[in-house]
């Protein structure tokens, strides 16, 4: 039985590694369940969540990112306050900071359907969609995750980076909405030379009601998964 209710839990604002392990452990909660239904003529539903987060100032690099792509040393980084980890989900290096809506839906894929590629690309159409209704023009860049901005010099809105483990999914996408951009200076955001770096807020020239963001967002996602919300 396909179960497609996914609950929402806001954590606020939370230190990387604290919301890294609280992530781990409720994948590993639905992968223990997987297990058992194996092994068991009566089914347990899996269960799914979404996490929306606000990191203090982080960079992160995916398990094939280039450490050369980090622009800073350590006494560099703890002179501005800044964290660094090497995580375990796709992607290069990237900054997590306030004013960014940080998404980590721990979904089990087998509620939904299985292909990462397709999971990947319902992400990013969700983005573009929600980009859409602030009249912000969303697009893909080829061979490359994640939703850009157009014109003669592309700029990166939204980053993402997963991890999956028996088809449930974690890490997720972070969307620019009022991040403060000068933590980008210090980084190749997710190793591209060729491309910029841009917040809703920058293109739209006002800051964005973050809540507002999550709605939307919860909506769009709903229109590509199937999402039936459960508020925490």
């Amino acid at each position: 039985m396909k179960n497609k209710v996914v609950e929402v839990i806001e954590l606020g604002l939370m230190s990387y590694k604290d919301c890294w392990d609280y992530q781990q452990s409720l994948l590993d909660s639905i992968v223990e369940v997987k297990i058992q239904n194996r092994n068991s003529n009566q089914k347990i539903p899996t269960s799914n969540y979404l996490i929306w987060v606000e990191h203090p100032p982080v960079y992160t690099i995916g398990n094939r990112g280039n450490i050369d792509h980090l622009l800073l040393d350590k006494e560099q980084l703890e002179s501005r306050d800044i964290e660094f980890f090497k995580t375990n989900r796709g992607g290069d290096i990237t900054y997590h900071g306030p004013g960014q809506i940080v998404c980590y839906p721990i979904l089990d894929l087998e509620n939904f359907f299985t292909d990462i590629s397709r999971y990947l690309r319902l992400l990013e159409q969700s983005i573009i969609d929600i980009l859409a209704l602030y009249d912000i023009n969303g697009i893909r860049s080829e061979g490359e995750t994640g939703v850009w901005i157009g014109g003669s010099l592309p700029r990166k809105i939204c980053a993402i980076g997963i991890r999956t483990s028996r088809w449930v999914t974690m890490h997720g996408f972070a969307l620019n909405v009022n991040t403060e951009l000068k933590y980008f200076d210090h980084i190749i955001p997710c190793g591209i030379t060729n491309k910029g770096v841009t917040s809703v807020e920058r293109e739209l020239g006002v800051s964005v009601n973050m809540i507002e963001v999550k709605e939307k967002l919860k909506m769009t996602l709903s229109q590509h998964f199937g999402i039936q919300w459960k508020e925490s």
